[in-house]
């Protein structure tokens, strides 16, 4: 249970920072990956999803640390999460010629390592 609780507490420290980085700086973090954002509409967005949405899963997950009921779904969320993203990301990267394109590579190692960490964990809640 103390893995789950560390895994909990590193998603949600990244979630946090990254879901501000997004809402504050939508431009510069867009950046990184080379999208550029041609209008208000396409900011608004950006603060909206990404920024937003980490925001909220933090907020999830950290009610997840709090109330013992929701830590197995937490981590489910976050196994399934990610593994879509991956997922989705692989494609991409196939459908697109993405071998040269080393913000999703690492991306990429960031969602599979956080998936694996969450299944980890979800084991180690049903022993």
């Amino acid at each position: 249970m103390l893995f789950a609780r560390i895994v909990l507490s590193i998603q949600i420290a990244a979630l946090l920072v990254l879901g501000l980085a997004y809402f504050i700086r939508p431009e510069e973090m867009v950046s990184f990956s080379g999208a550029l954002l041609m209008g208000n509409a396409a900011v608004t967005e950006v603060r909206a999803y990404y920024g937003g949405l980490q925001l909220g899963l933090a907020a999830y997950l950290a009610m997840a640390l709090l109330r013992m009921d929701l830590l197995r779904p937490a981590l489910l969320l976050l196994v399934l999460l990610y593994s879509s993203l991956a997922l989705a990301r692989i494609a991409g990267l196939w459908l697109d010629g993405g071998a040269q394109q080393t913000f999703n590579l690492y991306a990429l190692l960031l969602e599979v390592v956080s998936a694996g960490l969450a299944w980890w964990a979800l084991r180690g809640l049903s022993r």
